[in-house]
């Protein structure tokens, strides 16, 4: 161990190109080809030419509640994406329920829950030619209000809050303030739950749809894997039009907002497809969600936090 240690710490230091860089490894070749670099100010001109025409575009943000000098390289919302990745709000969902209080290794939580929505979401804005960098923002943020415990912690400190306790709003208005983020990322995760009013940037409105599409499919599996359920108990409807794994749910939900946005130009999902994830969802409620034993570890959590 101490031999092994001693050959990492000969490392520190890097390798001496001889060029006026210093190297990781001793043997790179890895370079650009070119001294030029791209500034941000460039970067957002090629952003604004890739994006499509109601796309959020980076140069035309960057509001924030406090003045900031721009980055040289990145954009604001690359800032904002970074920033949450970066925050203590974001490494504490790891610790916080998505449907089960105490996880296997295997199961989700509020932290891969929000990894697999920026995923999804992802892979919906960009054939649309939307923000993806703002998508992932607001989709990495979206559930940093949570309390411990999920949903049941809004049911167990509602009654303190003047207004009820909402993670959404509770994210963007208090947990995140002190990241400073653009207004359009807090408007995104401000309204990401369907019972908010409609998000102001298409990337918002991607984000909705990226949650829901996420937490119906992997909480499904993580109740396969739990032994809850199993796939052939899934309405008739989910199973002939989305599968009855992840992948093929996934595929298929993700595929039909993108064909549905070039037939209408409209953020959202074809109506058959629509219909099929709506059923899936009332699947997952009346046999995960609503099942005793969930309705009991959302007591105790109810109970715990109150007492």
């Amino acid at each position: 161990m101490q031999e092994r240690a001693e050959r990492w710490a000969s490392t520190m230091a890097g390798s001496d190109s001889g060029s006026g860089v210093t190297l990781a490894h001793a043997d790179s070749w890895a370079g650009t080809g070119s001294a030029q670099h791209r500034s941000r100010s460039e970067r957002e001109e090629a952003e604004d030419s890739t994006l499509s025409r109601l796309a959020t575009r980076s140069f035309a943000a960057g509001n924030r509640a406090i003045a900031e000098q721009a980055d040289p390289f990145r954009t604001c919302f690359e800032r904002d994406r970074d920033r949450i990745l970066h925050a203590p709000a974001f490494r504490r969902l790891a610790g916080k329920t998505q449907v089960f209080v105490f996880p296997d290794d295997h199961q989700r939580t509020r932290l891969t829950h929000a990894i697999e929505v920026a995923q999804v979401a992802a892979s919906v804005a960009r054939p649309l030619g939307l923000n993806v960098t703002l998508t992932e923002a607001i989709a990495l943020g979206h559930d940093c209000g949570h309390g411990p415990g999920g949903h049941a912690s809004e049911d167990a400190l509602a009654p303190y809050i003047d207004g009820g306790f909402d993670h959404a709003v509770w994210g963007a208005d208090v947990t995140l303030v002190p990241l400073n983020l653009c207004i359009e990322t807090l408007n995104g995760i401000r309204n990401h739950s369907w019972s908010r009013p409609a998000p102001a940037t298409p990337e918002g409105e991607v984000v909705s749809w990226a949650d829901r599409i996420a937490y119906v499919c992997h909480d499904f599996e993580d109740a396969v894997d739990a032994g809850i359920v199993t796939p052939d108990q899934l309405p008739p409807l989910v199973k002939s039009r989305c599968g009855t794994t992840r992948s093929q749910q996934l595929g298929t939900f993700i595929t039909s907002m993108v064909q549905a946005a070039m037939k209408t130009g409209r953020i959202g999902m074809e109506p058959d497809i629509a219909e099929a994830l709506a059923a899936f969802r009332k699947f997952n409620y009346e046999e995960v969600y609503l099942r005793p034993e969930s309705r009991h570890q959302a007591d105790q959590v109810i109970a715990l936090l109150r007492a």
